[in-house]
């Protein structure tokens, strides 16, 4: 209590002194040089010319040199105009640049390996990404901007092109594009494309057995001249290779690729119809709306043979499987003395196809739970149910075209393997998610076609490296690992990304065939 006193008493006392012992321990910032009272009417309070000399003599008494030397308190005025020109630029530049960064699209940017996205402020989602980075870029390969020379009369032209579009049918379809490019760049009529399978398949398709071709033809009008067969006194055997590459050629040529691909080259309309139908029974396998996802899995015996990677399997898998590459691959194979070596450097480099078991535990440690309904797109697994067994404990709603249709809905289909591929094409470009475990020309038209269309959908593209040193690390725990899957593939899910040298156009569209929104 008594201390309180004493602290009160001395409260008190301060508050009794007076205004001039207050006004002697002010700043020395404040300029005092008139008092203004409050019945003076010839100064009202807070006069701009006061503020104007309050703030001056406080930027002064920074610098005292300035009132010490007479030549300083003549150029005053000029001085104080400077800094507040200075002031203003400064202001201008700072406004502008923020105004600059908030307008600025979204977009991620490579660090050598390393993507780097800006932050958003919304919550992540296991469906799709987030809303404020898909808002930027609106896709324009459509439109035509006089960039390219018009169409030519038909007796002005350099002469035919003519190729077989040899592979599957997304090989096939880069193809076309290609061909429509040099076309283009050749001021040549193309004679519509045959379609041929790989020697694996034994299958030649017509353009007209996959694609619309009408539309096909139509589309193009203005940019291309495109006849349906080949003349009649046409001879010219020459073989003409459709490898072009992205970063050498005008950016309409490019974004003519990207009409081809994403416009003109439309299926089928039966083709379309099936595939809606097998999306349509993915969405609602629970009893009401359900989010899908589609998985590429590319884990059949040629691909993990051509792979050249050593996978966990019995002596006898392992013994039959070298036998399997040397017949198919002897040049490669030699005596198989280097094999092992090559195999764990492929694997440490990301090269290796992920198993059914490796992309079920990436799956999981990404959040999704053991409903998820699976779109499975694949050919004969290697290994069949047992190597499928680890991926179909974890998620069991797993399901390929043949279980969601009938033998008789997909007869029709059977006659070109190119037919069943574009259904799987069709529904894994719609589903929610799409995740590949292994590159080829599939999954590079599909992430490509899910970026184009607004970046919206997830498109996962596993990092592989990273992945084999975590299921090589026995001392890695769940959590862990789960963290590093997390972070590790925030920024891979198909987000704008800036090109780069020898990009691929397949897979990342944005800059020759899409626009700022």
């Amino acid at each position: 209590m008594v201390e309180l006193r004493h602290s009160g008493s001395s409260l008190g006392s301060r508050a009794s002194s007076s205004p001039m012992k207050r006004d002697e321990d002010a700043s020395p910032l404040i300029f005092n040089d008139h008092v203004l009272r409050d019945d003076d009417d010839d100064h009202p309070r807070h006069s701009f010319r006061d503020r104007y000399r309050s703030f001056w003599s406080q930027i002064y008494s920074f610098f005292p040199f300035l009132n010490d030397d007479p030549r300083f308190s003549q150029h005053g005025s000029r001085i104080s105009l400077l800094l507040l020109l200075f002031i203003a630029v400064a202001g201008l530049i700072s406004f502008f640049s923020i105004l600059q960064r908030l307008n600025s699209p979204y977009l991620c940017k490579k660090d050598g390996i390393v993507l780097h996205c800006p932050r958003v402020k919304e919550n992540p989602s296991l469906w799709e990404n987030p809303f404020s980075a898909t808002t930027s870029w609106k896709p324009c390969a459509e439109r035509h901007d006089g960039g390219m020379s018009d169409l030519p009369p038909e007796n002005e032209t350099s002469g035919y092109i003519f190729i077989h579009a040899e592979g599957g049918l997304n090989q096939q379809r880069i193809a076309i594009c290609n061909a429509v490019a040099v076309a283009k760049i050749m001021n040549a009529t193309l004679i519509l494309p045959v379609l041929k399978q790989d020697q694996i398949w034994k299958d030649q398709t017509k353009f007209e057995d996959i694609f619309d071709v009408d539309h096909f033809i139509n589309y193009l009008k203005d940019d291309v001249r495109i006849v349906r067969d080949i003349p009649g006194w046409f001879t010219d055997k020459s073989e003409l290779f459709t490898s072009i590459r992205y970063d050498n050629v005008p950016p309409e040529i490019n974004r003519l690729r990207c009409r081809v691909n994403y416009h003109a080259l439309k299926f089928l309309p039966e083709i379309e119809q099936m595939a809606n139908l097998l999306v349509s029974r993915m969405r609602n396998r629970t009893g009401s709306p359900n989010p899908y996802m589609a998985l590429h899995l590319r884990f059949e015996k040629g691909m993990v043979g051509l792979s050249f990677c050593d996978f966990i399997g019995t002596r006898e898998e392992k013994a039959k499987m070298a036998e399997y590459r040397q017949k198919e691959w002897p040049r490669r194979y030699k005596n198989g003395s280097h094999l092992w070596q090559l195999a764990l450097q492929k694997r440490k480099e990301g090269r290796c196809p992920l198993e059914p078991g490796e992309v079920a535990v990436i799956l999981r440690a990404m959040g999704y739970p053991k409903e998820t309904q699976i779109y499975v797109a694949s050919g004969q697994v290697y290994g069949g149910q047992n190597r499928m067994a680890p991926l179909r404990n974890m998620f069991p709603n797993l399901v390929t075209k043949e279980e969601l249709a009938s033998k008789e809905e997909l007869a029709g289909f059977r006659k070109h393997v190119t037919s069943l591929a574009a259904l799987d094409f069709l529904v894994c470009l719609k589903s929610d998610v799409f995740v590949m475990t292994h590159g080829g020309n599939f999954a590079k038209l599909i992430i490509g076609a899910r970026r184009y269309m607004g970046h919206r959908q997830k498109s996962i593209k596993p990092d592989k490296g990273l992945m084999s040193k975590s299921f090589g690390d026995p001392y890695m725990g769940w959590a862990t690992f789960v963290e590093d899957v997390v972070v590790t593939h925030q920024t891979r899910t198909g987000l704008p990304e800036e090109t780069f040298p020898n990009y691929d156009l397949w897979e990342n569209p944005l800059t020759p065939c899409m626009c700022k929104a």
